[in-house]
Parts: C-alpha cells; sequence; structure tokens
C-alpha cells in the first residue's frame, strides 16, 4: 500500500512541477533558478546522509547515485545562471 501512495505523490509532483515551470515568465527564470539551486544543495546534504547509511548495501548504492546526480543538478544548475545572468550584463561589464 505504501508503494501506490508513494507512486501517487511521484506522479503528483512531476504533473505539478511541470504545469508550475511551464507558467514561470523569462524575467522571473533566473530568481528561481537560483532557489532551486539552494533546495538541490539542500537534497545533496541529504544523498550524502544516504550515502554513508550502513543499513543495507542497497541504501549507500543508491545514496552514492543521489549524490552523484545532485552534484550533476547543483553545479548544472549554476552555469545556466550564471549564463543566464552574463545576459543582463552590458558590453562594458562583459569585457572585464
Amino acid at each position: 500500500m505504501e508503494i501506490v501512495f508513494l507512486t501517487f505523490i511521484l506522479v503528483l509532483s512531476i504533473f505539478l512541477g511541470f504545469e508550475l515551470i511551464s507558467k514561470v515568465p523569462a524575467t522571473l527564470h533566473t530568481p528561481l533558478m537560483s532557489g532551486a539551486n539552494a533546495i538541490s544543495g539542500i537534497t545533496l546534504a541529504g544523498a550524502f546522509l544516504a550515502a554513508g547509511s550502513q543499513e543495507a548495501h542497497i541504501a549507500t548504492m543508491l545514496g552514492t547515485a543521489a549524490v552523484t546526480f545532485a552534484t550533476v543538478n547543483v553545479v548544472g544548475g549554476y552555469l545556466v545562471t550564471d549564463r543566464m545572468l552574463s545576459m543582463f550584463k552590458s558590453k562594458n561589464e562583459a569585457g572585464k
């Protein structure tokens, strides 16, 4: 029964996330990316806890995968945010 509930939560979060992101105007995208990067940092902290868990071997493997994916998400998010912010700099500031 628990797996049905967790699957329902996953599907609901995917749908809600898609609907919310599709409605965000371009001017709000950069601040929201910064907030999402902060949330991904929290996810990374949780992934470290899961990777260091001594409960089961599968938990350590899944935690290691979570650390890898969360790290890619955080680094990629910051790179995209930096690139978007550089689009708003004037020509004189970009050459420095």
